[in-house]
């Protein structure tokens, strides 16, 4: 960038010194020959000459010098021997061009501040007093005028001599000082501009930057509400361009409430901010969102000067709000419907104890016997239920320990094919057992959700099939352990996979339909998940992701 601007500089010194020359010689020319047609060619011509050639040679070097400094004060000492000999033809202490000595310490000056000035102002001073020791001399060749060629120069005696090499040494130094002082307030005022632009344009970046990293969007406006800024995310919010808002109507883009956007147009006189929550029809993707917006007035330095709005996409949370509110109401609901099991409970188990004794003391019919064992029989399946729904309802304590996963599936798989769920035609396997599946759990409930899953598989093949357990470390380091449990069952179709760990959800013939749902509430509460994928007519998969180490474990 530095070199740029000597560039530049150094340019535009080539185009002056070619402009001036041009005039001043080629003016000199045209009075020496008014006053002489017939004269022959002199000295000026060649100076001319000299001229073009050293501008020519400047040019050649222009991108050297940018780089070697040396040749600029090359350049600037040629300009003063130049002027030294168009003053020496022209007069010499008698000349009134004298004082062209100050253009090459100016643009010294210019170029190389006040050193540049001084070190030019000094080589000026020196050709000038040397001209003129060389004028007062007893050399036979003297200056000529192109006032009168040919004829020598009437020189002043040697006090106005003394006192005019006084005068313009002092002009040649004052104007070196002040040039070179001012051209150094130039430069230091350049330096503190350049850093304070920078340091503005870091500013204004950061602002933007912290701007754009947002989540939420934020849109600024005039006073007549036309829009001025609108940030990154307030494009994705939106799903509008900043290009094709700016300058449109914030109550168009936004799409503003009528109520609000009134009180916007009433509230310039008012402090504080306005709030509203209200459906949003964005430009793409989903057709409509909630957004929760806010308008606050912006005020600068000159006082307010437009509004200025934030919001974000609240969809979400509103939905986990709705979902809160059902949650709390079915929450008491199941409270009180626990109650009410609760309070069914112990008059059912009176009201079977006392079938029991009345069939066991009296004398009845097989028709009336048979009866009494329907009772029985709906009675323990009625309680069955009532426990399962307690189970769910009301889970257990569970006390957490180090367990391993692969024992579980093992005494399962025992059970399962010494229980009465297993027919012939059914197979209950167990993977080999790899390294120790390590997890932290209680070991009664990590077993209850094994024998609900098994048993649904097992209920799911009435023909007969496969049941696989197996289990694995999971996760990304492995910090999951996963239990599954695969059938070659009936499947379950798409659209019911989402409502199977629904209450009372059961398809079997079999069981309280609790099951499942008793297996979500335990893994829920360890804060795991259950994935299941299923084919209708190839089987089910069901995987359970615990952690292994519960919260809060070294």
């Amino acid at each position: 960038m530095a070199d740029s601007a000597i560039r530049r500089k150094l340019v535009a010194l080539l185009a002056l010194r070619l402009v001036s020359s041009t005039l001043l010689l080629g003016t000199a020319v045209f009075i020496q020959l008014r006053a002489t047609p017939s004269l022959p060619p002199s000295p000026l011509y060649a100076l001319i000459g000299w001229t073009f050639a050293l501008s020519a040679a400047y040019a050649i070097t222009l991108r050297l010098a940018e780089r070697h400094r040396w040749l600029i004060d090359l350049q600037l000492a040629l300009d003063a021997l130049t002027v030294s000999a168009f003053v020496w033809m022209t007069g010499g202490i008698a000349s009134y061009f004298s004082s062209l000595y100050v253009l090459p310490i100016i643009a010294a000056s210019t170029l190389q501040h006040r050193r540049g000035a001084m070190l030019v102002a000094t080589f000026s001073l020196v050709l000038y007093v040397g001209l003129v020791m060389l004028q007062y001399s007893d050399l036979a060749w003297q200056p000529w005028t192109i006032w009168a060629p040919g004829q020598p120069v009437v020189l002043p005696s040697n006090e106005v001599a003394r006192y005019t090499v006084a005068i313009n040494a002092l002009g040649f130094l004052g104007v070196a000082l002040l040039s070179g002082s001012l051209a150094e307030r130039v430069r230091r005022a350049d330096l503190q501009l350049a850093d304070a632009s920078t340091a503005i344009a870091d500013l204004q970046a950061f602002n933007q930057h912290v701007i754009d990293s947002l989540t939420m969007g934020l849109v600024t406006t005039d006073l007549s509400g036309r829009v001025l800024t609108f940030n990154r995310a307030a494009e994705a919010i939106t799903g509008h361009p900043a290009q094709a808002v700016i300058g449109t109507g914030i109550l168009d883009v936004l799409q503003l409430p009528a109520d609000f956007a009134a009180g916007l147009d009433t509230g310039f006189q008012a402090p504080g901010s306005r709030r509203a929550d209200f459906r949003y029809r964005r430009a793409g993707g989903p057709p409509e969102i909630d957004l929760g917006l806010s308008a606050t007035h912006l005020v600068t330095s000159s006082g307010r000067s437009g509004l200025l709005f934030t919001f974000q996409d609240v969809t979400m949370l509103k939905k986990l709000e709705r979902d809160a509110l059902v949650q709390q109401r079915l929450a008491a609901v199941g409270e009180m419907a626990a109650g009410l099991a609760h309070e069914i409970r112990n008059p059912l188990a009176s009201m079977s104890g006392s079938i029991q004794i009345l069939r066991d003391d009296l004398q009845l019919s097989d028709e009336q016997a048979q009866l009494m064992d329907i009772v029985l029989r709906e009675s323990e399946r009625l309680n069955q239920t009532i426990r399962s729904f307690l189970a769910y309802a009301r889970p257990q304590r569970f006390s957490i320990t180090r367990i391993d996963l692969w024992p579980i599936l093992q005494d399962a798989a025992l059970l399962l094919r010494n229980s009465a769920e297993v027919r012939d035609h059914h197979r209950v396997d167990v993977d080999p057992q790899g390294a120790p599946v390590w997890c932290d759990a209680d070991e009664g409930q990590v077993r209850q959700i094994v024998w609900n899953l098994a048993t649904n598989g097992l209920r799911a093949m009435p023909r007969g099939g496969r049941l696989r357990l197996a289990a694995r470390q999971a996760g990304t380091p492995p910090d999951l352990a996963a239990l599954m449990v695969q059938d070659e069952g009936v499947g379950i179709p798409e659209d019911e996979l989402d409502a199977i760990f629904q209450p009372f959800h059961g398809s079997f013939s079999k069981g309280s339909g609790l099951g499942m749902a008793i297996v979500h509430r335990i893994v829920s509460d360890y804060g795991g998940e259950i994935k299941v994928t299923s084919q209708p007519g190839a089987g089910t998969t069901v995987e359970v992701l615990l952690p292994a180490r519960a919260a809060g474990s070294a």
